[in-house]
């Protein structure tokens, strides 16, 4: 049987990770376009107040999503694990219930989403001109949630046993969908912004199909049998014991970002939507952020189910320093280039000098949040989710708001909310860099390995 795990566990670390990492950054990047694509085309063919009501469900919906999407990272890991460690009885009985657990997700993520858009929206203060949109988008999105999760728990089996090339051919699949679609339903069809959020649907829907369709035709030990989905009550515990935490954290620091966006609200539409096209153009940053943790997440969890706790080590060094590299870089580019890359979505010149000034004061720290989410990934593959899950509590909940909710009181200027991210990030750095240095995040793992 090939080990599709063998790049991660055996031979060059650097190659490994990089191999692995490159088709995930290419992924993120895919999903990334089309998630910009709505918003391109939105701001342009429906203008500033359409756009601003995309961009205000952002939070909304990662709020909702994000919990699903913690729980499938906790699978990721004990699929790798399993993986790693050749217990591949285990490894089938936690693919099963990960699927499972999708499909009850999804259901239950359609229903919650469509009936909370308008009061959530409404507390979160958006503006009258600004709503009936941000509805209409918000609903339409989570109709489409079973789309939403089951391509994040397909996609996230296929790359917790080393598979992240495949993942990446179904993103550019969907990719290239979203945009037709998104011309079709918007550019010449003239339809509002709901078709957008329909487009979107449509093209994850393209690509969970496609994934799922590979695992259950894969011959390999993972393959998914559709009579065999079920929940495994000893799987599901560990799945939700590992992946509980990240689900939290997300849900956590959504709602954070749901009491800034409130307070970017208070300042009109034209600032969310300066604001929400910065979103767009700094999730570009997070490509390498996000490619790395996922990278270092299955390359520990693999390297310690299979005892290779010094190879792990030298991983998680190496895919750290090369996240914080790429995202300085990503962040250099945004710096210099925001005002022209803000004018393609909208060309009213306030909503791109606020896009401007928010990229001036975050673009530079970017290094920062790499460091923290490679830590991050590190502690989930060691099975310590509860590690960032209360760093970020701390760092990017409780002092965030906190220091916004204080300082906006007395400086009542949106820069300030544009700081409140170097100073979490600066902090949160700081405590994940004592953590690591200590090396808590082993412990256990190798202590084991010393008894036998």
């Amino acid at each position: 049987m090939e080990n599709r795990g063998s790049k991660l566990l055996n031979g060059s670390i650097w190659k490994g990770i990089v191999s692995f990492a490159i088709p995930l950054f290419l992924g993120n990047m895919f999903q990334q376009l089309y998630n910009t694509v709505d918003s391109l085309i939105v701001g342009n063919f429906l203008g500033s107040d359409a756009l601003a009501a995309v961009s205000s469900s952002g939070s909304l919906i990662f709020l909702l999503v994000g919990f699903f999407n913690g729980i499938a990272v906790g699978a990721g890991v004990v699929i790798s694990r399993y993986f790693g460690a050749k217990d591949y009885d285990g490894l089938r009985a936690a693919v099963h219930t990960d699927v499972a657990f999708g499909l009850l997700a999804g259901a239950i993520l359609t229903v919650v989403g469509m009936i909370l858009a308008p009061q959530v929206l409404v507390l979160m203060g958006t503006p009258a001109s600004v709503l009936p949109n941000s509805v209409a988008y918000f609903r339409t999105y989570f109709a489409g949630s079973l789309a939403f999760v089951m391509y994040n728990i397909v996609m996230g089996i296929l790359q917790a046993v080393g598979d992240s090339r495949h993942p990446l051919y179904y993103l550019i699949f969907s990719s290239l969908v979203n945009v037709v679609l998104d011309l079709l339903f918007v550019g010449v069809l003239g339809k509002g912004v709901a078709a957008a959020a329909l487009a979107t649907a449509i093209s994850q829907a393209a690509s969970a199909l496609l994934c799922f369709y590979r695992l259950a035709k894969s011959t390999d030990v993972y393959q998914v049998k559709v009579k065999e989905i079920r929940f495994y009550p000893g799987m599901l515990r560990q799945i939700i014991g590992i992946g509980l935490p990240s689900g939290l954290q997300n849900s956590i620091i959504s709602l954070a970002n749901i009491v800034v966006q409130t307070n970017i609200n208070a300042f009109g539409a034209v600032a969310m939507a300066g604001c929400g096209v910065y979103a767009k153009v700094e999730g570009f940053a997070f490509l390498p952020v996000t490619c790395f943790a996922m990278s270092l997440t299955t390359f520990i969890g693999q390297n310690l189910g299979a005892r290779q706790y010094d190879r792990a080590k030298r991983g998680a060094l190496f895919g750290v320093c090369c996240s914080m590299i790429a995202a300085e870089v990503v962040g250099m580019v945004i710096y210099f280039f925001m005002p022209y890359f803000a004018a393609a979505f909208d060309s009213n010149p306030e909503v791109v000098a606020i896009a401007t000034n928010q990229a001036h004061v975050e673009a530079f720290f970017f290094c920062l949040l790499a460091f923290s989410h490679g830590i991050a990934g590190v502690m989930r593959g060691a099975g310590k989710p509860a590690v960032p899950m209360l760093v970020m509590l701390f760092a990017w909940c409780i002092v965030r708001i906190t220091y916004i909710t204080v300082t906006v009181h007395f400086i009542p200027k949106i820069q300030v909310i544009f700081w409140a991210y170097p100073i979490t990030w600066s902090l949160s750095s700081l405590i994940f860099l004592i953590y690591f240095l200590k090396g808590s995040w082993l412990y256990g793992f190798e202590s084991a390995a010393k008894r036998r």
